[in-house]
């Protein structure tokens, strides 16, 4: 990121809206604009020989807002259901939609600098979006009202095209939680068959994300931790997350700890 990614984060209709009324009447715009139209026009004026021209500059723009559509709408066109194909969202992220060809996708433009790329094809810029917000991970984040925080996460995101790599070890790690939790789930549908488990099924990665994310919160200072939860997965979590142990998590299943036959045990109503 550069000291003017700001510009690809803002919307590009403002600025064009600022940029119209800084022409015809400048005290209608904030002075901090004024400077910055002044230095553009000061830019066209004195170095127009470096062979930019008014399209390609226009074509700059474009690809800027190709690049924000990405990170606005990226997570819609995701690969996250392998059983079928996801719902249609429209405008697709196809060029076309955003003044764009594939006559184009063989020119360089500067807007790769946007992404870390540094000037590049129009084509590398595409593949560079694609493989980071339209995967098998989605991330939406351009809700989020502070600049610092959205820059943060534009960051880590972008820097690695979305992707953690992990050590031989860090690996194992995941590993196990995975084999514990999907162990747990076999025991009980075996021994309380038909009974309301609320099943981490589908979810089992929610382990080894929570077990990290205690983890490194320990390594931060951080001395308690309070889960919030819906009932799925919630056994699991208890048993393979906060050690709950085994026996009173089956004995609360039973209800064999309440008085006057009353069951109101961990998952009964």
């Amino acid at each position: 990121m550069d000291e003017l990614s700001f510009l690809g984060n803002a919307e590009l209709s403002s600025i064009e809206e600022l940029y119209n009324k800084y022409q015809s009447d400048p005290s209608e715009i904030d002075p901090t604009w004024i400077e910055f139209f002044k230095g553009f026009d000061f830019a066209l004026k004195n170095f127009s020989n470096n062979g930019i021209n008014s399209e390609a500059l226009d074509k700059e723009f474009k690809v800027l807002s190709y690049i924000e559509a990405f990170r606005k709408r990226g997570h819609l066109f995701t690969i996250t259901n392998p059983v079928r194909t996801r719902r249609k969202y429209f405008p697709t992220l196809a060029l076309e939609n955003y003044d764009l060809n594939e006559k184009d996708l063989n020119t360089e433009f500067f807007a790769g600098k946007e992404i870390g790329i540094g000037k590049t094809s129009l084509k590398n810029i595409y593949d560079f979006l694609e493989q980071t917000y339209c995967k098998t991970i989605g991330s939406e984040y351009m809700f989020i009202r502070s600049p610092e925080k959205i820059k943060w996460l534009q960051e880590k995101i972008e820097n690695n095209q979305n992707r953690t790599q992990f050590s031989a070890e860090e690996k194992k790690e995941i590993f196990l939680h995975l084999k514990q939790a999907i162990g747990f789930e076999n025991f009980i549908h075996k021994k309380f068959t038909g009974q309301k488990r609320f099943s981490i099924e589908g979810a089992e990665i929610m382990l080894p994300g929570l077990n990290a994310l205690i983890d490194h919160g320990a390594e931060l200072g951080i001395q308690e931790f309070t889960i919030g939860m819906a009932h799925r997965g919630r056994l699991n979590i208890l048993a393979n997350v906060l050690q709950k142990p085994y026996e009173r998590i089956f004995k609360e299943f039973e209800g064999d700890e309440y008085e006057d036959g009353i069951e109101l045990g961990d998952v009964k109503y």
